[in-house]
């Protein structure tokens, strides 16, 4: 697993006019080919009296999956620029559509390739271009004796916590960097003098800042 990524934090929309011609970028966080796929279908769909809904995507932790569509504009017009945006942003497991409305004026090859750009631009500032980062579920279980020590020590090394469990102890879930949990574990128990009872959760992907 990488221990991150960079992809879109949620769908979005943005629209420009350019020379007549309505251009509405798109944009889907996508896990797989298939909710990717039901995004363009989808995106068709809503804006199916439009000119043309142009696409592209890139799956995997490697690129491994990229496609692209021009859906009728002249060949690498469209769905090409569209798929350099994603690559030249770096982002991963996103789709977007760009939909054209035709406003009369022909724009030519290299008018529609810029076009096409800036809907994929907008889109991904629609999306909101975010680092995902690779994290390590940790559970601190210690007495209550404890609490107030660890908790100051976590906001002092900036380390990330979820849900806390209060019962005849209290539990706390830790999510340091996947990079850093052996560390973290073992700083854990240098700080509680071995006290703490520490169990290892999933490796899961968190939003930077969240």
């Amino acid at each position: 697993m990488l221990e991150q990524y960079q992809t879109v934090r949620s769908s979005g929309s943005k629209e420009v006019v350019i020379r007549k011609s309505r251009f509405i970028g798109h944009v889907m966080p996508v896990e797989n080919e298939e909710e990717a796929l039901l995004f363009i279908e989808d995106i068709k769909k809503k804006h199916w009296n439009a000119t043309h809904n142009c696409s592209a995507y890139v799956i995997g932790e490697r690129d491994e999956i990229q496609r692209q569509s021009d859906d009728g504009e002249p060949s690498g017009t469209a769905g090409k620029p569209i798929l350099e945006v994603i690559r030249n942003q770096g982002v991963k497991n996103v789709a977007i559509v760009v939909t054209r409305y035709f406003g009369g004026i022909m724009l030519g090859a290299g008018g529609l390739i810029r076009a096409y750009t800036d809907g994929a631009v907008l889109a991904l500032e629609a999306g909101e271009v975010i680092t995902r980062v690779l994290r390590r579920e940790v559970f601190v279980e210690i007495e209550y004796t404890w609490l107030g020590k660890v908790e100051n020590e976590l906001r002092g090394r900036g380390i990330q916590t979820g849900e806390t469990l209060f019962t005849d102890k209290v539990t706390l879930l830790c999510l340091p960097r996947n990079d850093e949990g052996d560390t973290f574990m073992a700083w854990i128990t240098d700080l509680t003098q071995g006290q703490a009872l520490i169990t290892e959760g999933r490796r899961i992907y968190y939003s930077e800042g969240d």
